[in-house]
């Protein structure tokens, strides 16, 4: 993989520093819940150390904010570096982070800033990929909520580093009626299907996004006519998906989802969908390898 060709190009949000330090908090009293007993007892309290963050192989950064956050944390005088921005592309034996501080610190930090770092950057660069194969389409790639439980936001700015974008962050903040929902609400009857996501549609507030999944191209007219907002065509082979987004014909934003991989991304994405929901952006993932490589200062 050529990484320098797969930076992205869309501003980044802000991932916010409360959230990330609540993160790290728990990740610390994990990790050492009782301090670094290795670090304590091997290095004097006075050592100082600079290290750097090293890429093994080439990829798409994440995850700058989390290693200053973890290193700082742990001490907070410490002097951190981000040599690569969060969704650029570096090449393997690049230094991507820099830090100086004190030696026990830097060590005590070193694997919980890694795991993160690794993993973070490991989601951008795949999502980098993806988002690379639908190129001069309409389509744009999401993310899902298979998410690491506790890791959501890391992971999901992980994606926009990636050049991909976001799905509804929890089941709060969006309405997304999946098979299982419409078969409770409508009792297994097909022609309750429009009256009973059009009473759905009444109790939400104009700012609320109302998602209704299908799976048969019989459901997608009953849907629309209940005034939803984006239409899920679940399991639809690509023939199905471009005849659904014909037949929505800009009612609604159509979205793609199922047997969504590298191999498949490209051809989905050329049926006119606006959307291409994909699991694997975060659930599958390798870490990237990344190492920190250290001086001890006398």
């Amino acid at each position: 993989m050529n990484a320098v060709d797969l930076a992205p190009t869309a501003p980044l949000p802000t991932l916010p520093g409360a959230i990330v330090d609540n993160i790290l908090r728990t990740a610390f009293v994990e990790d050492a819940p009782y301090g670094d007993i290795t670090s304590a007892t091997l290095l004097p309290a006075t050592a100082r150390a600079t290290a750097w963050l090293v890429a093994r192989e080439p990829g798409i950064f994440s995850g700058g904010d989390v290693f200053t956050a973890a290193m700082v944390m742990q001490d907070p005088a410490a002097e951190v570096e981000q040599l690569v921005a969060d969704g650029q592309p570096f090449v393997k034996g690049q230094r991507i982070m820099s830090v100086t501080g004190r030696a026990r610190a830097v060590l005590t930090a070193e694997r919980i800033a890694l795991n993160l770092t690794q993993r973070m950057s490991a989601i951008a660069t795949q999502t980098a990929e993806y988002a690379k194969l639908i190129e001069g389409t309409r389509a744009r790639v999401t993310d899902t909520r298979k998410t690491t439980p506790g890791l959501r936001a890391l992971e999901r700015y992980a994606v926009r580093c990636g050049g991909g974008h976001n799905h509804r962050f929890s089941l709060s903040d969006a309405v997304l009626a999946k098979d299982n929902h419409l078969a409770v609400l409508t009792g297994g009857d097909p022609a309750k299907l429009t009256p009973a996501l059009a009473g759905v549609r009444a109790q939400l507030p104009h700012t609320v996004h109302f998602e209704v999944e299908v799976d048969n191209m019989e459901q997608i007219e009953p849907v629309l006519a209940a005034g939803v907002d984006t239409i899920m065509l679940d399991n639809f082979s690509n023939e199905e998906l471009a005849a659904g987004v014909a037949l929505v014909n800009g009612r609604a934003l159509v979205e793609a989802s199922g047997n969504v991989n590298l191999a498949t991304i490209a051809a989905i994405a050329r049926t006119g969908v606006d959307i291409i929901s994909v699991g694997a952006l975060t659930h599958s993932v390798r870490a990237l390898d990344l190492g920190l490589d250290i001086a001890i200062e006398a």
